[in-house]
């Protein structure tokens, strides 16, 4: 057994013993982390809960008198996914460094908040590390790798075409998956991206027959609008792909043509229950040889007769290809076409440093009320010799600014006596303005 900082365990196992093939294996199941959910928490015996235990919490004004830990982070881990999870653990064990990078950051600058590290395998480390509570249903809900400033720092910004069918095999359950898995592909674009989905049988259905033809940006406002319409879906007919595809590479290139959208990355999101054919006469007509739209298939239920056909699809056109039985599976498994668009800004070792529009940190109060802060993010990768060529993104590390601080950098005495300074997103959000009163019920709530 070895003890390292903070309180955490790992049990090494050493495989061979000699001098020269010496292996070395983490134990994942004897290896503990504060878990934000189970730290100070006890069973009936009294005893301290696996992955909880004992993590001294003090109130701090600086953090509004939370009570919170200045030495340590936390880790949060979505109600969804296995805590002890070996990609999840591993993870953990790694990003423990952090711990004293935080520390010195908050050393540094006292005027930090929150500093985090969002994974991509989906665990939130957080410091100063803080208790967090679950909803009456016993349910956390959040997970980083849905959040504006994840999303925004991971990606380059995107045009996507979501293409769901809506032949007859689709009916019941199959719908029902079909319809999360839309919303879940819409829950990870941002303000950078751009999007339309069509529903195809025989015959081809914008799902906003207002929008037809178009693509609108991926706002807070038109998704949910979307969302609304994805319950007058219903299955019939016979779905006829190919007519869907053709439309899909025509809207993308006409789209991109104008000048509009990202001007970016582009990708055809297809979910069906399967796939007749390859249709590569289409693929060369619309993207071959450059392929500049990645094709990303989600198989819907239990059945594989044609995952042939939509794996050549995926490959054949740098996507991936995923399978989605029920509906717990839709989340995690939509979550995967981030990890392919990430690639190139991985490969390129792009640093790109993100800010997010403004909203509210409802958990801070500086004595007028909830604290209006915006995010600085940036992607995190591998820099492993055998890894670098194949894009791996570790996750995002971002952490909080309050609006306040940034005026205090505005030299007011070069704006003359009726100057005043204010400041906009690339997405004309308004950041700061003199002003600028925000309504807590229109604005984002972290």
């Amino acid at each position: 057994p070895v003890q390292v900082t903070g309180g955490f365990k790992c049990v090494y196992l050493s495989a061979n013993s000699s001098w020269n093939t010496t292996f070395l294996f983490l134990s994942c199941s004897q290896y503990e982390y504060f878990n934000a959910v189970l730290i100070n928490e006890v069973d009936e015996e009294g005893n301290n809960v696996e992955l909880g235990g004992e993590f001294i919490l003090q109130p701090d004004d600086h953090f509004n008198n939370l009570s919170v830990n200045l030495s340590l982070s936390v880790v949060q881990v979505p109600t969804n996914m296995y805590n002890k999870d070996s990609a999840i653990v591993n993870g953990v064990y790694w990003s423990e460094a952090l711990n004293k990078v935080f520390v010195d950051n908050f050393e540094r600058d006292p005027s930090l908040i929150w500093q985090y590290f969002g994974s991509a395998k989906g665990f939130f480390r957080q410091y100063p590390g803080i208790k967090w509570k679950p909803d009456e249903h016993g349910v956390i809900a959040f997970d980083c790798r849905n959040r504006k400033w994840y999303i925004q720092a991971a990606t380059s910004p995107k045009d996507v075409v979501i293409l769901v069918d809506v032949s007859g095999s689709m009916k019941g359950l199959r719908l029902t998956i079909a319809r999360q898995t839309v919303s879940s592909i819409l829950d990870t674009l941002g303000d950078d991206d751009f999007f339309n989905i069509i529903a195809y049988n025989e015959e081809l259905h914008y799902v906003e027959p207002c929008l037809n033809g178009t693509l609108v940006q991926a706002d807070v406002a038109n998704k949910d609008h979307f969302r609304e319409h994805l319950d007058k879906l219903f299955a019939q007919g016979i779905g006829m792909l190919d007519i869907a595809l053709s439309e899909a590479f025509n809207l993308l290139s006409e789209f991109n043509e104008t000048g509009r959208g990202s001007e970016c990355s582009q990708a055809i999101m297809l979910v069906t229950d399967g796939a007749v054919d390859t249709y590569d006469a289409i693929f060369a007509k619309f993207n071959w040889p450059d392929r500049k739209v990645r094709i990303f298939p989600y198989l819907i239920g239990r059945e594989s007769a044609f995952a042939d056909n939509l794996k050549w699809m995926a490959c054949a056109n740098k996507g991936y290809f995923t399978q989605i039985s029920t509906l717990a599976d839709v989340q995690e498994n939509v979550m995967e076409y981030l990890h392919v668009l990430s690639r190139p800004k991985v490969i390129d070792r792009e640093h790109d440093t993100v800010w997010t529009e403004a909203y509210i940190d409802s958990t801070l109060d500086d004595g007028q009320g909830p604290v209006l802060m915006t995010t600085v993010a940036m992607p995190v990768f591998s820099t492993k010799n055998e890894t670098r060529n194949h894009g791996i993104l570790l996750g995002v590390v971002g952490t909080d600014v309050p609006v306040s601080e940034l005026l205090k950098t505005i030299p007011k005495y070069k704006l003359g006596i009726h100057g005043y300074a204010f400041a906009i997103t690339n997405n004309g959000y308004i950041l700061t303005h003199p002003d600028l009163r925000p309504l807590v019920s229109t604005i984002n709530v972290r």
